[in-house]
């Protein structure tokens, strides 16, 4: 705040704890090791969407799987899942999958801080579609993006509840891994004729699910 943003004495911050909770502040010094503050009383103020959306996102590379993250939060998703798929260019395992996950987190948090949300969605633990898929077992509308699909979102009644949307990595899923996904419940969805990068399709999945059903 003080050797980054320049913030002085005086200077108005809004606070949030990740939880709905929102606090207005005020500096009241700035010091080489540190900024004290004046917090006022906490209020809940609630930004998020009333469409629940869960994000299931094969890892992609570079800064692809940063974008995705951050602009699926701005777009108001509830839990972000990454998973890697057969065709996932980036394979992570062990520490180094966890200190990913940890970075995934941050970059939601950064945009939280960014879009004025004050709920942090949770990124999960990393683990391979198949085990992801074994695990999915809760009712909700489950949706996997696949260009050759004949399904469209216009085509959907309103769901009662929340929506589970499958993203795949650069190369798309594999035959198996869609016929996986379907035993699991989950429905093949086109998002129109034009094939969408990865980074792409999360996004506009869930900007065309917030303006059918959301709060857009």
């Amino acid at each position: 705040m003080a050797h980054v943003m320049r913030c002085k004495v005086g200077d108005a911050l809004t606070l949030f704890d990740g939880r709905g909770g929102v606090r207005e502040a005020r500096i009241t010094a700035v010091a080489r090791g540190g900024v004290d503050i004046q917090v006022g009383p906490l209020r809940l103020e609630s930004r998020e969407s009333p469409l629940s959306v869960v994000l299931v996102q094969a890892l992609s590379s570079g800064d692809r799987m940063d974008y995705t993250v951050q602009k699926s939060v701005e777009l108001g998703v509830q839990e972000i899942h990454p998973v890697i798929s057969a065709r996932s260019v980036v394979r992570l395992s062990g520490a180094r999958a966890e200190r990913r996950v940890q970075h995934w987190q941050s970059v939601a948090i950064s945009a939280c801080e960014q879009c004025g949300r004050n709920v942090v969605p949770p990124v999960m633990p990393l683990l391979t579609l198949s085990q992801w898929l074994a695990t999915s077992q809760t009712p909700a509308l489950k949706l996997i993006l696949a260009p050759e699909a004949d399904l469209r979102l216009a085509a959907l009644p309103r769901p009662v509840g929340p929506v589970w949307l499958l993203a795949g990595p650069e190369g798309g899923f594999t035959p198996e891994e869609l016929a996986d996904a379907e035993v699991a419940g989950f429905r093949s969805l086109s998002l129109g004729p034009r094939i969408l990068r990865t980074e792409t399709a999360a996004v506009a999945g869930l900007a065309a699910l917030q303006t059918l059903w959301g709060d857009f």
